[in-house]
């Protein structure tokens, strides 16, 4: 459906450029961008290495079994249905570490790694189990302590102080959390 949507807007865009004569702003338009995103992505990619890197070692390392264990209490209360010792709340673990850190990108294996794992646990297969819309919940709207990404964009554009976002997003995404998860609950709560 969103395909469609997208097909439609760019084929509009095109015809009025036809129709007013400003076809050639559509071509300046195309090269720039085009040059841009490619210049920022450049410029993401070591930092997406890099901090997947370390979330690599750290997993090797053991620190992010440590850091589930550490965050046990919290999942517990959160996945209440899924055994204490099932693999997914490692990775449900390292994607909330990785997601804390703002990679998304780093945090994306986990997150599919968790979905597999919870799907295993899943009594209805063609259904999304409570534990796996939780762990959506909390995966789209968690915690982010420092916005890795963010930072390497503003400091992509030559930013003043690419690092003042942290306090603004700490706070928005702290409150973001909370409130999922306080829904989540909720709901979750009527439905039984």
């Amino acid at each position: 459906m969103i395909s469609i949507l997208w097909t439609f807007l760019i084929v509009i865009g095109i015809l009025y450029s036809f129709l007013t004569g400003n076809i050639n702003v559509i071509n300046e338009s195309i090269l720039t961008n085009a040059d841009k995103a490619l210049k920022l992505i450049l410029s993401l990619f070591p930092t997406i290495v890099l901090w997947s890197g370390i979330m690599k070692i750290a997993e090797s390392a053991g620190m992010l079994t440590r850091f589930a264990k550490f965050l046990r209490p919290i999942l517990s209360k959160l996945f209440p249905s899924v055994p204490k010792d099932n693999p997914s709340l490692g990775y449900i673990a390292s994607n909330i570490a990785a997601n804390m850190l703002g990679l998304g990108s780093a945090a994306t294996p986990f997150g599919l790694k968790a979905m597999s794992e919870l799907q295993k646990i899943n009594d209805k297969k063609d259904t999304a189990s409570t534990p796996m819309i939780t762990f959506l919940v909390l995966n789209t709207a968690g915690v982010t302590i420092i916005p890795t990404t963010i930072i390497a964009i503003r400091l992509a554009y030559n930013s003043l102080n690419p690092t003042e976002i942290i306090a603004p997003a700490l706070i928005s995404t702290s409150c973001s959390c909370l409130s999922a998860v306080l829904i989540d609950y909720f709901i979750r709560r009527k439905r039984r």
